[in-house]
């Protein structure tokens, strides 16, 4: 019966609930929302260790800024937003650090192949080639696939949770979706 009445109460209410410092409100948000961030952190980071703490870090960060959400995109909008953008951050952080491990004393930088040392098994095959294409992407075209085709919001959900214009989320909608198919008929030739 309490799944049924927590169903009952709308966004808006647990947020002003939230803002008055009922704790259980809070806990009622993260389990309506922590699915929806889940996949939008799994898909902008694939597979990897810090996919929790970005999940973890989105509703500490929504925490904190609860006073902020004026309410003009829906709650389920602004935290994916949070969560973009903090995949974004990770991403950032992913690519510095890279950038410091492979530069030699010199100054010079190393060029290192690595080669993937796991083997798929045949029934993650797809799964795994499609995370694989991901990655491939640049974060700002990835955060449009895993929005609009992964997560499966609207062309103007996915520009107002990205701040820009429909057009722009076509386009690299498009340019994304041209380098995923170049990207796995690359990955299957291999």
């Amino acid at each position: 019966m309490e799944s049924v009445l927590q169903s009952n109460i709308s966004d808006i209410d647990l947020l002003q609930r939230v803002k008055n410092g009922d704790q259980y409100a809070y806990t009622l948000i993260v389990e309506r929302y922590r699915r929806q961030v889940a996949k939008t952190v799994f898909g902008m980071l694939g597979d990897t260790a810090e996919v929790d703490d970005v999940g973890q870090d989105v509703f500490i960060r929504f925490y904190h800024s609860i006073d902020g959400f004026r309410g003009e995109s829906s709650l389920g909008t602004y935290l994916t937003r949070i969560a973009i953008n903090l995949s974004l951050n990770e991403l950032k952080k992913r690519k510095r650090k890279a950038f410091f491990f492979f530069q030699k004393s010199d100054g010079s930088h190393m060029e290192i192949d690595v080669e993937d040392e796991t083997r798929m098994d045949e029934e993650n095959d797809n799964n795994e080639l499609v995370e694989k294409a991901l990655s491939e992407l640049e974060p700002k075209f990835r955060s449009v696939v895993v929005l609009r085709l992964i997560q499966g919001y609207s062309t103007k959900e996915t520009a107002e949770m990205l701040d820009l214009p429909q057009g722009t989320v076509l386009s690299r909608l498009a340019r994304a979706q041209d380098k995923l198919k170049e990207v796995i008929k690359d990955l299957m030739i291999v």
